[in-house]
């Protein structure tokens, strides 16, 4: 396994600061324990109403289902552990556990569902909008674009193999519409846009401001269909975030430009901008810039912190379902921030000349790491041949900055 290798690599062992009180996202409380009903009713009660003993040997930690130690374990340096035993469980979940409930997701520009599961997890659920061979046509704008499936799950799996670990878990899943959507949603708005198609296939579109109407519905086989289960963060009520505007946003405009693509010393005023004035918020920019161009994904126009951290912390890579949209060209104005700046992190730096090596070849890993998940082949070919072209064209830029 080049997976496993990798990341016993030394570069992939550098160990983060320790971890405080004060930087976990939550204190927990060690004696609330969690229990299932002895009904059988798969409800998850707190320790108020549950047994008070627990088995030999065992934390109330042990009790807590998997998203909930997925949660617990967030801290002011990464989103979940390099080595972390609760991965392989917490994607089986997000593609087996039974769905109890789904919901439209309100705003954004495409359908999305919130899927919650008897354990009171939820995940986020972007249904197939193309197939694998696809590409978005080349005069397409890049706001109008499909969000990919395919793409989500993809992202998660290739900011792992990067080492920055900023984005929530992903596993594909096949729901049926009829029995895990239809049947049980309480969405009336969603409710009233089911249909059956002329093909006899189970048909939906829901409601939103680009894609949904009869014309783009969602169609199952036939009523099977695809998508990306996404593992939700905290409630913002627990975990409030900070949403921050990118400063190489893009106009989104069919004719304006933003001022980065006119200004070629745009990156100077950046520097003097707060939050971007110290620490090291530009340089996990430049990072989430890197991830963004190998994946050909342009719509990066905001991220998000934890506010708790304050500064200090990493950004949350979410959103990612316009990334690996093609991969016969590249797009080189995602990269304006590291040009423009001349800046990256050492490590960062170190970990993209190894996945440039023969024995840990950036296609082959993600490849690898693909190949586990329940929807595989989750990419065409010639995206990942197109990963190992574009992270050539990385080096190749901060090999200019260094001869600058």
């Amino acid at each position: 396994s080049k997976l496993a290798a990798l990341f016993e690599h030394p570069l992939y062992n550098i160990p983060i600061p320790e971890v405080t009180e004060k930087d976990k996202l939550f204190i927990v409380n060690p004696m609330e324990k969690f229990s299932l009903h002895s009904s059988g009713s798969d409800e998850w009660v707190s320790s108020s109403k549950a047994e008070t003993l627990l088995p030999t040997g065992k934390t109330a930690y042990d009790t807590y289902p998997t998203w909930l130690k997925f949660h617990v374990g967030i801290n002011r340096y990464e989103l979940y552990p390099r080595q972390d035993p609760l991965l392989p469980t917490l994607l089986q979940d997000l593609s087996t556990q039974r769905i109890v409930s789904s919901v439209q997701k309100s705003g954004g520009t495409q359908l999305k569902l919130i899927m919650t599961f008897p354990n009171y997890g939820q995940a986020l659920f972007k249904p197939m909008k193309q197939t694998r061979d696809q590409e978005t046509p080349i005069d397409f704008f890049y706001f109008s674009d499909f969000e990919r499936h395919n793409a989500e799950i993809a992202a998660f799996h290739l900011d792992r193999i990067l080492d920055f670990r900023r984005i929530p878990p992903v596993s594909g899943r096949l729901v049926n519409i009829t029995k895990e959507i239809w049947d049980i949603t309480t969405d009336k708005k969603l409710a009233k846009t089911f249909f059956i198609s002329p093909a006899g296939n189970v048909c939906f579109y829901g409601e939103c401001s680009y894609y949904c109407s009869t014309e783009h519905a969602l169609c199952g086989k036939p009523d099977q269909l695809e998508g990306s289960m996404a593992a939700l963060l905290p409630d913002k009520t627990l975990a409030k975030r900070r949403s921050w505007r990118s400063p190489w946003r893009r106009s989104y405009h069919k004719s304006k430009k933003a001022e980065w693509e006119l200004n070629p010393n745009y990156c100077t005023q950046v520097r003097e901008t707060p939050p971007y004035d110290r620490g090291h918020r530009l340089l996990d920019l430049i990072d989430m810039t890197i991830l963004d161009f190998l994946m050909g994904n342009m719509d990066r126009h905001h991220y998000e912190t934890f506010e708790k951290f304050g500064n200090d912390t990493f950004l949350l890579h979410l959103d990612n379902g316009r990334g690996f949209g093609t991969h016969s060209r590249d797009e080189p104005s995602i990269l304006a921030p590291l040009q423009q700046c001349c800046s990256i992190k050492k490590s960062t730096y170190l970990r993209l000349q190894l996945l440039a090596t023969q024995p840990y070849r950036l296609s082959d890993l993600l490849r690898e790491a693909l190949a586990t998940d329940p929807l595989a082949p989750v990419l065409a070919e010639p995206h990942l041949w197109a990963l190992d072209r574009r992270l050539r064209k990385v080096l190749a830029a901060v090999g200019h900055c260094l001869a600058r």
